[in-house]
């Protein structure tokens, strides 16, 4: 079972409907409780950096998810999900993200506007772990994203794949039982559902 958590900001839809879609049991909850107790959990997020780690921590989330990733259970973070493992945005100065990771979350840079921003659409991934939630995926397939702020991981080797929008983006983390795509799978079509597979099959192996 895994849990896909419901802090009160963001369409949870898309995931819940890819989940139907490859016939995974899951459940929607803001619930510490049901949290801990399932299989793996799913982070998503869209808006922004601030307002998803106030509504975070006045739900109880922002603990649970916590005390969830020290329990050694699967977590995937989608696209600000990926944002909100990490200590802070620039997006909001001053607020503190969950602190599970170590990086930069920047605006993407468009000094001359050629870029359009949001970064909107489809691009290629260079995979650099061909494990995880990229097992059994071909080498830059096409995912497709929905951002205005990027990742730089502080620590490289957490880094399973990067796309080029302007500037480098680590779009992918996969650091012990905490993974996190800055694409949607969900909206990727079947490279993305087969992500999903494969986050679906390691909370089945407790990895």
């Amino acid at each position: 079972m895994i849990a896909v958590i419901d802090y009160g900001a963001g369409n949870l839809q898309s995931v819940v409907k890819a989940l139907e879609f490859i016939g995974c049991k899951h459940i929607i909850t803001s619930s510490t409780k049901e949290l801990l107790k399932a299989d793996g959990a799913i982070l998503p997020g869209v808006g922004s950096f601030g307002d998803a780690m106030d509504c975070m921590v006045s739900s109880g989330c922002a603990q649970a998810v916590v005390e969830f990733v020290k329990s050694g259970k699967p977590l995937l973070g989608i696209c600000l999900g990926l944002q909100l493992l990490f200590e802070a945005s620039e997006e909001s100065p001053g607020v503190k993200g969950l602190g599970l990771l170590k990086g930069t979350i920047s605006r993407i840079p468009n000094a001359d506007g050629a870029l359009k921003i949001p970064h909107m659409g489809w691009n290629s991934l260079n995979i650099v772990k061909h494990d995880g939630i990229f097992e059994g995926i071909k080498d830059e397939p096409y995912v497709y994203f929905v951002h205005s702020y990027y990742l730089r991981a502080e620590d490289s080797s957490i880094v399973s794949s990067r796309t080029e929008y302007g500037v480098s983006i680590d779009a992918s983390v996969s650091c012990k039982n905490i993974h996190a795509a800055q694409f949607h799978p969900e909206k990727s079509g079947a490279v993305g559902l087969q992500m999903l597979r494969n986050f679906a099959a390691m909370t089945q192996r407790g990895e």
